[in-house]
């Protein structure tokens, strides 16, 4: 069911390439690859990374790799595997571990979080939550909500409203008590916010000093639907959060394959999960061989 649903996304993304396979190569001129780029920012690939796939193709067919339509679809294949970095994943037999969740404001991470932690449940692992959006309101009780369908439990500090100091005291308690997987919501937030970018590097600075050798995967909640603003400010990111990986949210068949592809090159990133509807259960891993095949 679940793997007929991906693929049933994924079909819906497909490139545009049985135009480009009519109009291609025409008596080998130059031209035609205007045409393959123009194809290739329909489907929705940013013009940065559309550009680099054709200085590729047209690198190939000075070297007389690219010889026509007979090989075009299987060098483009590696020429985008080339971009989408392999998926990691955390190390889940040294335990407990501590996985940062970040993202833009309205990426979807409350819900990945609970996806993600219904997804250790199932696994059996023990689930804590740490409510460290100190900053937004009602953001502990959506949490909460979330930890309750996930079927795990949350910590909410009384006192402290320094979200560094709340993710502190997430891990002081998931250690004390046993917890196998730790989920820190880092909240969501604004780029261009200062104060609280810094406020998210320094959950991870003081996780890493109080605890020795904790072991730490840092996962960034990207909307597979997102625009090139969005993707900036994602990058904002990934320098604070000392991202791992990337989780891409609202996967549901309204993102266009290239703008994956887009995300994956221009946060120089792996994509590792994706969550492909809002019901808890629709998360899964990315496949990168898989979603090349399905696409193109």
């Amino acid at each position: 069911m679940l793997l007929n649903q991906i693929k049933n996304i994924f079909k819906k993304a497909k490139l545009p390439l049985n135009q480009l396979l009519e109009s291609a190569f025409k008596g080998g001129k130059l031209e035609d690859y205007d045409f393959i780029e123009e194809q290739l920012i329909i489907a929705d690939i940013g013009m940065e990374t559309a550009d680099k796939i054709i200085k590729e193709l047209k690198r190939q067919a000075r070297e007389g790799i690219v010889i026509g339509r007979e090989n075009l679809l299987e060098i483009l294949k590696k020429i985008i595997s080339g971009i989408l970095l392999d998926p990691i994943y955390p190390n889940e037999a040294e335990l407990p571990l501590i996985l940062l969740v970040s993202g833009i404001n309205g990426a979807g991470k409350t819900t990945t979080i609970g996806k993600l932690a219904n997804m250790y449940e199932k696994k059996g692992k023990k689930v804590l939550l740490g409510a460290c959006d100190t900053f937004r309101a009602a953001a502990d009780e959506q949490l909460k909500i979330w930890s309750e369908r996930a079927k795990s439990q949350i910590y909410i500090s009384k006192e402290s409203k320094d979200p560094a100091a709340v993710a502190y005291e997430t891990v002081s308690k998931g250690i004390a008590e046993g917890f196998d997987i730790i989920i820190i919501d880092t909240a969501g937030r604004m780029h261009t916010n200062d104060n609280l970018m810094k406020e998210i590097k320094k959950i991870g600075t003081v996780l890493r000093s109080k605890f020795d050798k904790p072991n730490i995967f840092s996962i960034l909640v990207i909307d597979s639907t997102t625009g090139k603003n969005a993707l900036n400010q994602a990058k904002e990111f990934k320098n604070v959060a000392d991202v791992d990986a990337i989780f891409l949210s609202k996967m549901d068949g309204t993102a266009k394959g290239g703008n994956i592809i887009t995300i994956a090159d221009e946060l120089k990133l792996p994509i590792s999960y994706i969550g492909i509807g809002e019901g808890i259960d629709d998360i899964t891993g990315f496949e990168k061989e898989s979603f090349i095949e399905e696409i193109i």
